[in-house]
């Protein structure tokens, strides 16, 4: 089996795409971090690059959870990156700090890593009609790890921050973009052609004026690594914690991992495991 997950279009020297293609389900795990890591140091160190968009080739999801089923030792055993952070958060801050500008194009669902590298875009454009956005993670007894309790504040407020990582319900593309987790939500037949023509446009600027203008805008926007680095630790305990092995238990009974209502509507399902574990341990004390 083909194990190539994310694929790199050169359109010109100066603007790249990034697909994300591990289908039926676009999951990201321990075997696709190198593969996103390999590009990322690509745009890092590219000296004609000056934007790139990431897009997702899975009808209904741009990249959608962290690989539950893999072991855990296949992400422990991974080498810290360049900035001495995890791979995971490590190749995110090296995507926000590099010279080139990154635009994320949302078709379908973002959820937990893929809220993640599409919070760590400079930029993010959703379809009006497909988008979802979310972290589900706090539903299913776990900490949220790749830099998004740093990030999304900043984007629209504690308040919201709060509701969407504590809510962990689906957050679609309008909603989205009224509480700035996006720049825009567009209609979907015209969010290929926006982000194109904004991609091209930039491609046609000075690389030195760019770079150097998102070098300002980083300094004041930009969390430092100190806020980053706890969270990926804290997620990777959390999920061993028997409360969170309870709830991706059931999720898992109910079809999360595979194609279906559960990965479709996921912010809805994790919202029912309580009442779940309350039927259950009902259940458990009228049998005794």
């Amino acid at each position: 089996m083909n194990d190539k997950r994310v694929f790199l279009t050169k359109h010109s020297p100066e603007y790249w795409r990034v697909t994300l293609n591990h289908p039926p389900l676009n999951i990201f795990g321990p075997k696709t971090i190198p593969q996103l890591s390999e590009i990322i140091t690509a745009i890092e160190t590219d000296k004609d690059l000056k934007v790139v968009v990431f897009d997702s080739a899975i009808d209904g999801f741009f990249m959608t959870h962290y690989d539950f089923l893999a072991k855990i030792e296949e992400t422990t055993s991974l080498p810290p990156g360049p900035t001495g952070l995890q791979p995971l958060p490590d190749m995110l801050v090296r995507l926000s700090r590099a010279s080139a500008v990154s635009i994320a194009s949302i078709r379908g669902r973002a959820t937990g890593v893929g809220s993640e590298l599409a919070l760590a875009c400079d930029m993010r454009f959703a379809s009006r009609e497909k988008a979802i956005l979310s972290h589900f993670e706090v539903g299913a007894g776990i900490v949220p790890g790749g830099g998004p309790m740093a990030r999304l504040p900043r984007l629209m407020g504690r308040g919201r921050a709060l509701e969407v990582f504590l809510g962990a319900d689906d957050i679609p593309g309008d909603l989205a973009e009224r509480y700035g987790y996006v720049n825009r939500s567009l209609p979907d037949a015209e969010l290929d052609e926006f982000v194109e023509a904004l991609a091209n446009r930039i491609a046609s600027f000075d690389k030195r004026a760019i770079s150097e203008t998102k070098r300002f805008v980083n300094v004041a926007s930009l969390p430092p690594d100190y806020e980053i680095a706890p969270e990926w630790d804290v997620c990777l305990a959390s999920i061993m914690r028997p409360a969170a092995q309870k709830r991706i238990g059931l999720l898992l009974e109910r079809g999360f991992h595979k194609p279906g209502d559960v990965e479709t509507r996921l912010g809805h399902h994790v919202g029912q495991l309580g009442s779940v574990n309350d039927q259950a341990q009902n259940h458990q004390i009228e049998r005794k």
